[in-house]
């Protein structure tokens, strides 16, 4: 029988972080091929993190902080590569009967512009984000936040009352129901999600993300179905899997228009600092949702939320090389716990 395990994973450049109920593990890959692996223990979470309906916002805040701190580090391999010198191409030997040149004859610049420059130094704010690597840490998340906020929750709310079809609509009240006018923003919000996934899907780089996303899916079939951690039995292994962050990114949409509809009264700035204090709630609640769905698997009503999150893997997800499944190994390999039912979903 298959086992469901709490383990999962986040793609990263060129690399994989796989997160396991006792440690955190990362995978990058180097331009020289070398795989770099670095794990550390994956700490306590607040007794905040156990309280249903309380835990999926605290939980999600904490992936969104451990995921950024490891996609900076796995920037920091890739710029490493770039950064690296080339190795000089050695000097040909002079032959006896070349002529000689006169070196002042050719270059015209002076000692003083020949000499090497000095290195500049780093000013105040460059000196402090170096000493306070967790200033730009959380800064991070609160900008990444903000543009989710901005594209996801403030974008459709204005398309609605801005577009002149939609604008139209609202002026002859068709919009006159609260709960109408949440469900047509709500649509707006599905619709720029799905947008994003499917334009940021045609970016090279992001294409080469959305291939290690599918070998953790992978990895995790493998390994949730008890056969060994090899290249050749991950191979085999579907790209998609129902406990992603799509799937839940998905519930969340589709929870908030619920939720929302309840708290659409008010004026339009109103209602949106009013569904922005509620995010919490709807993460709470989506998190129980695909908890829930991820415990029964093959429940009828299971298949039916988890079927337009699968769906729109096709977009996040993509086949991977062999490489890669050899990046998700060893990432996994190393937060698999002792106790095999600690990771138990």
């Amino acid at each position: 029988m298959a086992k469901k395990t709490t383990i999962g994973g986040q793609a990263l450049l060129e690399g994989l972080m796989m997160v396991g109920p006792e440690r955190v593990a990362m995978a990058v890959r180097k331009a020289d091929g070398e795989i770099v692996v670095e794990e550390w223990p994956a700490g306590n979470l607040s007794k905040a993190a156990k309280i249903p309906f309380v835990r999926g916002s605290v939980r999600l805040f904490h992936q969104l902080v451990t995921g950024t701190k490891t996609l900076m580090r796995s920037a920091d391999y890739i710029e490493e590569a770039l950064e690296k010198p080339a190795t000089p191409e050695p000097v040909a030997a002079v032959e006896a009967d070349a002529p000689v040149v006169d070196a002042a004859a050719v270059s015209s610049a002076s000692p003083a512009e020949s000499a090497e420059k000095p290195e500049k130094k780093p000013g105040r704010l460059e000196q402090y984000l170096e000493k306070h690597t967790e200033v730009v840490l959380y800064g991070s998340v609160v900008l990444g936040l903000a543009f989710s906020v901005g594209l996801f929750y403030f974008l459709p709310w204005m398309l609605v009352f801005l577009v002149p079809p939609l604008k139209a609509l609202n002026a002859s009240k068709v919009f006159s129901d609260k709960i109408l006018l949440n469900l047509c923003v709500g649509l707006v919000r599905i619709a720029i999600f799905i947008l994003y996934l499917y334009l940021t899907s045609l970016m090279k780089d992001i294409r080469r993300v959305w291939m290690y996303h599918g070998a953790e899916h992978k990895t995790i079939h493998c390994y949730e179905n008890g056969l060994p951690l090899t290249v050749e039995n991950v191979r085999t292994f579907s790209t998609r899997h129902p406990r992603c962050g799509t799937s839940f990114l998905f519930i969340v949409l589709i929870v908030s228009i619920v939720v929302f509809s309840f708290f659409t009264w008010w004026s339009p700035v109103v209602n949106l600092l009013v569904h922005l204090a509620l995010l919490p709630v709807v993460a709470g609640i989506a998190f129980e949702i695909i908890r829930w769905s991820g415990r029964h698997d093959r429940n009828f009503l299971s298949r039916i939320l988890s079927a337009p999150g699968l769906a729109l893997q096709a977009l996040t997800t993509r086949e991977p090389e062999d490489a890669m499944l050899e990046v998700a190994i060893r990432a996994t390999e190393r937060v698999i716990p002792e106790r095999s039912d600690a990771d138990v979903w």
